[in-house]
């Protein structure tokens, strides 16, 4: 923990050390997101309810986000063709733990992205990394209003978001990021970018950094390393949220057999300019 906080303080801290790392950077890194449609003691062999990719690139301090519906249908290998929030049980199920490495591999063979890391929670998980930074606050764009939101025991209630500024702890920016019934899974998506923005933004104050490091530690599964976390803390930092976004939307997929595939052709612009 020292070491950690020690490391991110000299990297983020120091102008001599900070300008040392602008002027050369580490390289680019790719981590995959996955958000576990897991409650109580599920565990990991479970659908993926979000499937976000992060781009890191220290080398002109940018980052991008760019969200994959649950819904799309791509190649994991082994498998052939499948539900792509699916990917992560059918790995569990033959092998615990080989989830992640399984829809890596998927979306490197699809999308051409190669991830390098990955972050794996659940919504325990998620809810106390939010209220480890002491909330978020979110611009909701228009009023969302769910009557089928689900619940932990399988039932539903209603939930309403009015639009405007508002701070959110861990449990209500899950439910901002889970609702869907409004709109639909591609309006969810850009409101997961938000709360990973929001986020970032509240990661950028020092004062937060060990608490959020104790909730990854407790609650989150990760291969990323504390020296990994430390390359790309300043990146992360110093943009403070202002991320490059896209959600693979409709005008990223085609219609397949009774199924919807990413329009590669489309989206090969956007990879090739903010992936590695």
């Amino acid at each position: 923990m020292i070491l950690f906080v020690t490391t991110l303080m000299l990297l983020c801290s120091c102008t001599g050390v900070l300008a040392l790392y602008i002027a050369f950077p580490p390289d680019a890194t790719d981590i995959l997101i996955m958000g576990l449609d897991s409650r109580g003691n599920e565990g990991n062999a479970t659908r993926t309810d979000s499937i976000v990719v992060v781009g890191v690139n220290p080398g002109n301090l940018d980052v991008s986000l760019m969200s994959i519906p649950r819904d799309i249908f791509i190649n994991a290998p082994g498998y052939g063709l499948q539900r792509i929030n699916t990917i992560n049980v059918l790995a569990e199920i033959n092998q615990p733990g080989t989830g992640p490495d399984l829809l890596a591999r998927s979306i490197e063979n699809n999308f051409g992205i190669g991830v390098d890391n990955y972050v794996r929670l659940d919504f325990q998980a998620f809810v106390d990394l939010v209220d480890a930074v002491g909330g978020i606050t979110i611009d909701v764009p228009y009023t969302v209003v769910d009557n089928a939101f689900p619940t932990a025991n399988y039932g539903t209630m209603s939930v309403r978001f009015e639009s405007g500024v508002q701070h959110m702890d861990g449990a209500t920016a899950l439910i901002y990021a889970r609702t869907r019934h409004q709109d639909d899974d591609y309006r969810r998506a850009e409101r997961q970018q938000q709360v990973i923005s929001a986020l970032s933004r509240k990661l950028a104050n020092p004062l937060n950094w060990i608490p959020a490091w104790v909730a990854i530690q407790s609650n989150m599964e990760t291969d990323l390393s504390i020296v990994d976390m430390a390359l790309i803390a300043p990146t992360m930092i110093l943009r403070a949220g202002d991320f490059n976004q896209l959600v693979v939307n409709r005008e990223y997929i085609l219609p397949g057999d009774g199924y919807v595939v990413p329009n590669y052709n489309a989206l090969r612009p956007y990879i090739a300019e903010h992936f590695d």
